[in-house]
């Protein structure tokens, strides 16, 4: 039974007499406990809900197309509580934040249902019996997974949970049910890198077609792992290793299956100085919000957008600025001094920077602060706008990871700010629009 919030004028549900601050309690006979039960049950095209209003029960039926909303909103978008995460990772992102960020940023979430209706991961050690089978029954799918490895008794000890070693058990029994699986392996040097990498690569693949994509991503370690397992970042040439390891075993699923079903993060080509592989080696970017092909993606779309600058005025006097993180300044870089082969009078400045909030091992522009983009680029010459990437800001858009604002970052420098997408059509078409 959840509590009725809002119910939207004119919808099916305030045609048929549903009032805000009811309660929601069965639809077609089926107990409604959080939105899953809730989407699951609406798509006929004829629903029966049970309405509980002060002390009376009765019924409502809705006449609607399939699938269509009826027009409820609820206290939260779950419907529910979050669950929060019952592991202790060694390679837990969270456990290495400094204190006195703010609450939300120390929550763990290891909740099925964003799983499949924001495309978290999730280990499955929150789940019970009774959510395998919702899943298996509901048809839930795809699901992304944090597999890490699937030797029960690692997997047990990387995640510090005693109840972690059943993940391949539940994967098995999702993949008879035909729920398809994207899946990613947090790899840590000495722990489940090597051999260990290698046998879950093959019990994954085993589950192919179910198991349709898995990611290799590194560990990210920051400065803050004071009584933390002992991890230290991969070198240049383990990065080759890892890279070489995956693509080969890719290769064999690819002759064998018609995929490669496994891709390395682009972390580890950064990290490797290694050629970033094609396009069409991505076989559709499935990963790519996992940070698996984004370069190759704006690269190629970069390439594709250059050629029509030849629309755009290329003689009226631009200049600009770019900051990022260090993983990705050489190929920004790169990209600036392309747009400037082309358009004359094209001012631009790449800045790098460091990342001095988590620490230097930390690359990525998307973890970089406010703070450090105000400290490495007050003073310096940023022309008529500052580009950064979207990735920098949290979910919601409005702040970075140190609360500071781009309202704030703005002030401080004195620039005009834009955000920029992970997306080479609209890194050209911005620049030239704006700068």
């Amino acid at each position: 039974m959840v509590l009725i919030k809002e119910v939207l004028t004119g919808s099916a549900a305030d045609r048929s007499g549903v009032k805000r601050g009811d309660y929601l309690v069965r639809i077609n006979g089926k107990d409604i406990n959080d939105v899953l039960d809730y989407r699951y049950y609406i798509t006929e095209p004829r629903v029966r809900l049970l309405i509980h209003r002060g002390p009376e029960l009765f019924n409502v039926v809705i006449r609607k197309p399939r699938y269509d909303d009826i027009g409820l909103e609820f206290e939260t978008f779950l419907m529910d509580e979050k669950r929060s995460c019952r592991n202790k990772c060694i390679f837990c992102f969270i456990d290495q934040l400094p204190p006195g960020m703010r609450d939300a940023l120390y929550f763990k979430d290891d909740d099925s249902r964003l799983s499949f209706l924001m495309g978290n991961y999730i280990t499955l050690t929150n789940m019970d019996e009774h959510d395998i089978s919702r899943i298996i029954d509901m048809k839930m799918s795809p699901i992304n997974i944090s597999v890490h490895t699937t030797n029960p008794e690692l997997r047990c000890q990387m995640l510090s949970n005693r109840f972690a070693g059943s993940c391949y058990e539940t994967m098995k029994r999702f993949a008879e049910a035909e729920i398809e699986m994207h899946c990613q392996i947090v790899l840590c040097k000495g722990v489940n890198d090597g051999a260990e990498l290698l046998r879950s690569m093959q019990d994954l693949a085993a589950l192919y077609p179910a198991v349709s994509s898995v990611s290799v991503v590194p560990a990210g370690i920051t400065k803050y792992r004071e009584k933390l397992y002992p991890l230290t970042p991969f070198t240049k040439e383990e990065c080759r290793n890892v890279i070489a390891q995956v693509e080969g075993f890719a290769e064999e699923c690819r002759a064998r299956y018609g995929s490669r079903i496994f891709f390395c993060a682009d972390e580890f080509y950064v990290s490797g100085e290694a050629k970033i592989p094609s396009g069409k080696s991505y076989e559709g970017y499935p990963q790519i919000e996992n940070g698996v092909g984004m370069i190759r993606s704006m690269a190629d779309e970069f390439a594709a957008a250059m050629k029509r600058i030849e629309d755009l005025d290329p003689h009226r006097p631009r200049s600009f600025s770019i900051a990022t993180g260090v993983a990705a300044y050489g190929f920004i870089q790169l990209m600036v001094e392309e747009m400037k082969k082309h358009c004359y009078n094209l001012e631009g400045e790449v800045y790098e920077i460091k990342n001095e909030f988590f620490g230097e091992t930390i690359t990525v522009a998307g973890l970089i602060t406010g703070r450090d983009l105000y400290r490495q680029l007050h003073g310096k010459p940023l022309g008529k706008v500052l580009f950064l990437p979207s990735v920098m800001l949290r979910h919601e858009k409005d702040r970075f990871l140190d609360d500071t604002t781009p309202a704030w970052l703005e002030h401080k420098l004195n620039v005009r700010i834009v955000f920029l997408d992970n997306d080479g059509y609209d890194f050209v078409e911005t620049i030239l629009k704006l700068s």
